[in-house]
């Protein structure tokens, strides 16, 4: 369909080249034939006018009963779109609900808890179950409010209100196909529609039965329907038979009319269960004939027709009028042609005899007050009566400058403005002087911007001048400082040679190493791309100053069109020392926590190294008094000694484990896997975990990305999350059952950040308070009595420092905290390609680290 405005810009166009061709067979017609057409004319324009009144009212209706249809079908879409969108993201939840449970076995509790979390994020499941392959319900839950055991609709074997077989057949669907089956709608005992997802579930290759979901079809539609769809259409659901099950009517706010429903359907996919979405609307438009717009261009019309024949009757006299105008209308349309600029004419002995509305309208006289005026004029300034006097005979002999003369004019109430104004004379038609003709044009705003330019030209310099940074302008071409603030000159002086340290050597010809067109004569460089071409900013140290600059560069085009490059240099001396004082603090930082980690560590370290010395002690002494009783063989000697090596080798191992840990040294980034840093730290923390009877259970993802990263420090985050965790359950004395905490190491893809590795630590303590999350990372708070306050901030910095993210929050069951989960992420090194990836561990199943107290 053509858009209005472009109906209209092609009819203006057709009616110009009309119009051209009816004036030139309008002079090729005989004056008694005008004076007909003259009648006629206008009334068949007038008529001609009322045939495309009528014309566009009827395109105009069309047009909306077509927008009306096309309005129906997209919110239709829009919301098709909308449900299929909530019930695929449904349905994935479900699959995965179903994964887990055919992977990890489960108890009903656990099920009623995921599916009460599953219910709370979807309100249009009204009920989940777990039905088994003997179709017996095995765990269900109800989410909108409703008994289980009054809804049949829950266990297939039992008949179900409206149609009693849907479930049954959608559940002999999931059998049989093994895959997700939606069921068609039918009314549960609550009397509301409703339909069913049914996934199977199997124990191996053997169906197990069928985990069910219900959907309610009124809150589903209710839902996906935006409330700006509700308020132009009504959305209504249609079953298989197109009985209507669900709709937004009596959320409308006004009844319309039902006039020639407009209706449009869409399928509800991707349930296929025979459902069907249907946008219905109305059209607006009244009947043509009804129409009061109508009947008033009709009525504008005759009254146009009356005043047509009305206009014919003057039309004469107006004639006889116009020949005595035309000669004064000659002479004003020269003046009137130049409206902007002021027109004044003097006679010869400097009397005003015209003046323009121009004029008037600048100096606030009127034509009154000016004609027939003598000097001083009355738009003289007082105090400039002598200077302009002297100007007006200069006038009047002929002898005003040809650029003008540039003078102050005084308006009538009072206030003064600049003028320029420019002399002619003015011959009459025998070729005689008969005075002077002066045009004026104010030119108070154009001085008014020169001297802003001037003074705003000043300030920017004096601003320059005043900034700390260097900034310097360098022919590209010449290599000629252009331009050189103060502090420019005060490091580097008035050369070129401080712009050149500053840039680097070549910094164009790098910039356009790949370039090969739009090269111009300006030294083969391409100014457009140049210009136009932003850059990175970078630190720059100049030795003979000991000083880093932050420099910042772009190309432009300098007042004279010569390519030149704008440097920004700023002072960061400060800044850097900062930075490595600010480094160096945090080194000693992450050592102090790790010796202290050890020092708070240090009886459960005692008591894992007095058992392998213990053992050495007892098998020298007992090698010792068989040798002295020549009761040993050289074999059991063998043995003997070789235990006593390995239990030395095991205390060696776990001092040169302890001395890696405490180690002072730089960070290192490098290429690191996860499960080698979580053995690392399992290992340092089970010292820890059997001390305080605490278990841990562990879990890292197979075939996860490499790191970049500093191994020790991550460790240190580790270890110290884990130490945190068991300490908090052995201090809160916790019972058996909820002793262990659960460390996860999966990779994960967020939006924000990408391709991320994350570590969770899941303890099952009492949790934290929310004062104590809202402050746990400031500098020295503890909620320990003999703690420092520095863990879980340095351990928040370095996570910061490898461009990841910490987080920490506590785990509910309904109002209860049942513990506290410590989840942090760091980024993968995507540099190495996935190939190349080095082969990960077997698959293992999570360890039970328990030691008895």
């Amino acid at each position: 369909m053509q858009p209005r405005h472009d109906l209209f810009a092609s009819g203006s166009t057709s009616f110009t080249r009309g119009q051209r061709l009816l004036n030139r067979w309008w002079r090729r017609q005989s004056p008694a034939r005008q004076d007909r057409f003259v009648t006629i004319g206008p009334l068949v324009s007038v008529l001609l006018f009322l045939a495309a009144i009528i014309s566009a009212f009827w395109y105009l209706r069309n047009e909306e009963i077509e927008r009306e249809i096309e309005s129906v079908r997209r919110d239709t879409e829009i919301v098709q779109q909308q449900i299929r969108l909530r019930l695929i993201e449904s349905q994935e939840q479900m699959i995965r609900l179903a994964g887990q449970m055919t992977r990890r076995p489960i108890d009903a509790a656990d099920f009623i808890d995921q599916a009460a979390t599953l219910g709370r994020e979807r309100p249009e499941i009204t009920q989940i179950a777990w039905v088994t392959a003997e179709r017996e319900r095995k765990a269900s839950h109800s989410v909108s409010g409703y008994p289980v055991e009054a809804n049949p609709a829950l266990d297939p074997s039992l008949p179900a209100l409206g149609r009693a077989s849907e479930p049954e057949r959608a559940f002999g669907v999931a059998r049989d196909l093994r895959q997700p089956v939606y069921s068609r709608a039918f009314v549960n005992p609550a009397a509301a529609p409703v339909f069913q997802l049914q996934v199977p579930l199997f124990d191996g290759s053997r169906f197990a039965g069928v985990l069910l979901a219900e959907y309610s079809v009124e809150t589903l539609l209710r839902l996906a329907v935006p409330d700006v769809v509700i308020k132009r259409h009504t959305i209504a659901v249609l079953d298989d038979q197109a009985r209507e099950v669900a709709s937004s009517e009596s959320s409308r706010r006004s009844q319309i009319i039902p006039r020639a429903p407009i209706v449009h359907d869409a399928p509800l996919a991707p349930t296929a269960n025979g459902l069907v979405v249907r946008g219905q609307g109305w059209r607006t438009s009244i009947g043509l004939i009804s129409n009061t717009l109508f009947w008033m261009v009709v009525a504008l019309s005759g009254l146009t027709v009356w005043m047509l024949l009305a206009t014919w009757r003057h039309m004469r006299r107006r004639g006889q009028i116009q020949g005595a105008l035309v000669q004064e209308t000659n002479f004003r349309r020269a003046m009137e042609n130049s409206m902007l600029t002021g027109m004044r004419a003097l006679d010869m002995e400097g009397r005003i005899t015209y003046v323009n509305p121009a004029f008037c309208a600048m100096t606030g006289f009127s034509e009154a007050d000016l004609i027939g005026a003598r000097p001083p004029f009355p738009h003289w300034p007082p105090t400039l009566i002598d200077e302009n006097m002297r100007l007006l005979q200069q006038e009047l002999q002929g002898r005003s400058p040809a650029g003008g003369i540039e003078v102050k004019v005084m308006r009538k109430d009072g206030t003064q403005f600049d003028a320029r104004m420019y002399v002619s004379p003015l011959i009459d038609s025998k070729g005689h002087q008969t005075g002077w003709m002066t045009s004026m044009t104010n030119i108070t705003e154009a001085k008014r911007i020169r001297d802003q330019l001037s003074a705003s030209h000043e300030r920017f310099t004096t601003v320059l001048e005043g900034l700390d940074a260097a900034v310097s302008v360098l022919s590209v071409q010449q290599s000629e400082l252009l331009f050189a603030n103060r502090s420019y000159r005060l490091w580097f002086g008035a050369e070129a040679r401080g712009h050149d340290l500053l840039a680097g050597p070549n910094a164009a010809l790098r910039f356009l190493a790949d370039q090969d067109d739009m090269v111009d004569s300006l030294s083969g460089l391409p100014t457009e791309e140049l210009t136009e071409a932003g850059s990175d900013p970078r630190e720059v140290y100049v030795e003979s100053l000991n000083k880093w600059f932050d420099v910042r560069s772009r190309y432009l085009q300098w007042t004279d069109g010569r390519l030149a490059q704008m440097l920004i240099a700023t002072d960061i001396t400060a800044r850097r020392r900062a930075e490595e004082q600010a480094s160096r603090q945090a080194e000693k930082a992450q050592v102090t926590s790790r010796l202290v980690t050890m020092g708070e560590m240090a009886s459960s370290v005692a008591h894992e190294l007095n058992q392998p010395l213990t053992a050495i002690a007892n098998y020298c002494n007992g090698m010792v008094s068989r040798v002295k009783n020549d009761a040993i063989q050289k074999d059991d000697l063998i043995a003997a000694l070789e235990k006593t090596s390995r239990q030395a080798q095991r205390a060696g191992q776990i001092i040169h484990r302890i001395r890696s840990f405490v180690k002072r040294s730089e960070p290192q980034r490098q290429r690191a896997e996860a499960r080698t840093i979580i053995d690392e730290a399992v290992e340092l923390a089970n010292i820890e975990l059997r001390r305080r009877n605490v278990e841990l259970h562990t879990y890292v993802a197979q075939r996860l990305p490499p790191l970049m990263c500093d191994p020790i420090l991550i460790e240190q985050v580790v270890l110290n999350l884990v130490k945190n965790a068991a300490e908090a359950i052995d201090v809160a004395q916790m019972p058996p059952q909820r002793r262990h905490i659960e460390l996860r190491v999966v990779p994960r893809h967020t939006p924000e950040e990408g391709g991320v590795i994350e570590f969770s630590v899941t303890d099952m303590g009492p949790g934290m308070k929310e004062d104590v999350l809202s402050r746990m990372y400031e500098a020295f708070f503890s909620t320990k009595a003999d703690g420092l306050g520095i863990g879980l901030g340095l351990c928040r910095s370095i996570v910061e420092s490898h461009r990841g993210r910490i987080k920490a929050q506590n785990l509910y069951n309904g109002e209860s905290v049942v513990g506290c989960r410590f989840v942090f992420t760091l980024p993968v090194d995507t540099a190495l390609p996935r190939s190349e990836f080095p082969p990960a561990a077997a698959p293992s199943a999570p360890a039970n680290n328990t030691v008895a107290s």
